[in-house]
């Protein structure tokens, strides 16, 4: 959708998102992130080996994760390619155990 007010083009670089979860879409452009006009933050990244995040859920939040690539643990769960998982009812996620994984991280509000 080239030319969209709904999202622009931005280039994240693997580095970016090594062993982290970066924000790469969010309702405020922070961390220069895209913008989208939902209450919603999407972020990705890069785990293997020893690499891992954890992320603090804030109060009437959600977390939706989405393995693209690789494996990887959300949570203690065991998660791979193509594998999804809705984290409810918690504090902090915790993605660890990667092997060759490309995570997107969706935080979202509990309707």
């Amino acid at each position: 959708m080239r030319g969209s007010r709904w999202f622009s083009h931005a280039a994240v670089s693997a580095d970016e998102k090594r062993g982290r979860l970066r924000q790469i879409v969010s309702p405020d452009r922070a961390d220069g992130a895209l913008l989208m006009h939902q209450d919603a933050r999407l972020y990705a990244g890069l785990f293997d080996g020893d690499e891992g995040a954890t992320f603090e859920v804030a109060a009437g939040r959600l977390m939706y994760v989405h393995v693209a690539r690789g494996a990887i643990q959300a949570n203690g769960v065991k998660l791979a390619t193509g594998d999804a998982l809705g984290v409810t009812e918690v504090t902090r996620l915790n993605l660890e155990s990667g092997h060759m994984s490309e995570v997107l991280v969706f935080d979202l509000p509990k309707t």
